[in-house]
């Protein structure tokens, strides 16, 4: 059998100058064409089409710290401590240390409305790393400074937020209904060309990709670099999952993609909000479909009889976690869960990934070709039960920005975050008022945005001491709590 070399690469597009968005595209009253009939996908461009946007992320320049080997530091020692450009300081194994400047780097992706307060889905890898977020609407072109609420690079997923109102948010499908064979469409801002829709059809589900992203839907709909981060809609407009990734040799479309379903991405939402991070479950087992099982255990001489062709193999049963304390062992076969039967593993992780830990899935399995049903209480990565809410920044009510050259030199100070805004939450109860600049919460410094998200994402027993100066120059502080008392 040959070997072919496919390389995974996220549909994310690398840009200096951002094409501006195209101008608005008017819904009208069509519909989707019957079963069995020609499929009209027009209905379906004009409704999703306003729904994607166009993200332009921006890293910006900075001084970075690297470690370097000198191969002829033995031969030509430098008396002068690096003076002339040798590096300076010492590391170990022979490693030397010196500060280098990065380039300023700009890239864009694309999102999609799902709630018209401003609430919009992209992948993780779009915004990973970014100090400026600009959102462009597809409707108006208008533009908008973008907040990230959550992000997981395991699901390649990630919540931002713009301050905005009654936004064309996009109707959400059922990702389980999706059936293969049915027509779909990719829609987002491949190569720099914004508002781009391609079609296709759904060729496979469940797709195992690498160690990450899992349980993916595969399409032929051309997915190209820019395309992250963009829906992938049904005939109906509909969103059934975003575009994430291609498989090529080149980098560059050859007939698939893949979303991640809104099955998951629904969930994601959900922990973004609520916990500020995905909540994620382990069953705690490691194997392989059946059917590779058998096929590699036969290339080896031996001959395998599970009692079927279709389920997963059970390789390993992790200690201490949900499947041992189940009971369930090495050589079992998982069959369904929850009464969803599962043939691949891609199908298996595509239902845990939509549970968290302390969630209860009943599991029927073979042993000895017996079939047994178990009912496990799943766990989180440290093999307990436990979720972890870390407060989302909305909580606050408040915007604010970096403070200005000038007020850095009027007040005397280097850094600070003004507050643009009080709109209720709790900062507004606990009495900060606009133009208040924050300097340090729980006496971290506050720079950036970045600053504030982590500060309130770590707190300890949920509450937050700020410290800060009034547009007079009089210090002061207060005393804020992210939860109920």
């Amino acid at each position: 059998m040959k070997k072919i070399v496919k390389n995974l690469v996220p549909a994310f597009y690398l840009i200096v100058i951002a094409f501006s968005a195209a101008s608005c595209n008017k819904t009208q009253a069509a519909q989707p064409a019957a079963p069995g009939q020609p499929v009209d996908l027009t209905y379906a461009a004009e409704k999703s089409l306003p729904s994607v946007v166009y993200i332009k992320s921006v890293i910006n320049s900075k001084v970075q710290t690297v470690e370097y080997s000198d191969p002829f530091e033995d031969f030509f020692s430098d008396p002068f401590g690096g003076f002339f450009g040798r590096g300076q300081g010492q590391g170990g194994n022979g490693t030397r240390k010196r500060q280098v400047q990065t380039p300023k780097r700009a890239a864009a992706g694309s999102g999609v409305i799902i709630s018209a307060d401003g609430y919009i889905v992209t992948n993780n890898h779009v915004v990973d790393g970014a100090d400026e977020l600009t959102v462009t609407l597809n409707e108006n072109s208008k533009e908008y400074s973008a907040r990230i609420i959550g992000a997981d690079k395991t699901t390649d997923l990630a919540l931002i937020k713009i301050d905005a109102k009654n936004l064309p948010a996009i109707v959400i499908a059922n990702s389980d209904d999706v059936k293969v064979g049915e027509w779909v469409l990719a829609v987002g801002n491949p190569l720099g060309l914004n508002n781009t829709v391609t079609a296709g059809i759904v060729s496979a589900k469940a797709r195992q990709m690498g160690e990450g992203v899992a349980s993916m839907i595969q399409t032929d709909a051309a997915i190209n670099q820019g395309n992250s981060g963009g829906a992938l809609v049904n005939t109906r407009g509909e969103l059934i999952g975003i575009n994430a990734m291609i498989y090529s040799q080149t980098g560059s479309n050859i007939g698939y993609g893949f979303a991640i379903p809104t099955a998951i991405v629904n969930k994601a939402v959900e922990d973004f909000k609520k916990y500020g991070s995905v909540q994620r479950a382990m069953i705690g087992i490691k194997g392989s479909d059946v059917c590779a099982y058998v096929d590699n255990e036969k290339e080896k001489g031996n001959e395998v009889d599970l009692g079927t062709m279709e389920g997963i193999y059970i390789a390993e049963v992790v200690d201490d976690g949900a499947a041992q304390a189940a009971g369930l062992q090495k050589g079992d076969v998982i069959t369904s869960l929850d009464g969803q039967k599962v043939k691949r593993f891609g199908e298996l992780q595509g239902i845990i990934a939509q549970k968290r830990p302390g969630d209860k899935v009943s599991v029927t399995y073979l042993r000895n070709k017996k079939s047994h049903t178990a009912t496990l209480t799943l766990k989180n990565e440290q093999g307990n039960t436990k979720v972890v809410k870390n407060a989302d920044v909305d909580v606050l009510g408040i915007d604010v920005r970096p403070i200005t050259d000038s007020q850095k030199k009027q007040l005397e100070i280097n850094y600070g975050l003004e507050v643009l805004k009080v709109s209720g939450g709790k900062m507004k109860d606990a009495g900060v008022p606009k133009g208040f600049i924050i300097q340090t919460i729980n006496d971290e410094p506050m720079k950036t945005f970045d600053d504030l998200q982590q500060v309130v994402k770590d707190a300890k027993d949920q509450m937050l001491v700020i410290k800060g100066l009034f547009p007079t120059g009089k210090r002061g502080g207060f005393v804020v709590y992210l939860q109920n008392e």
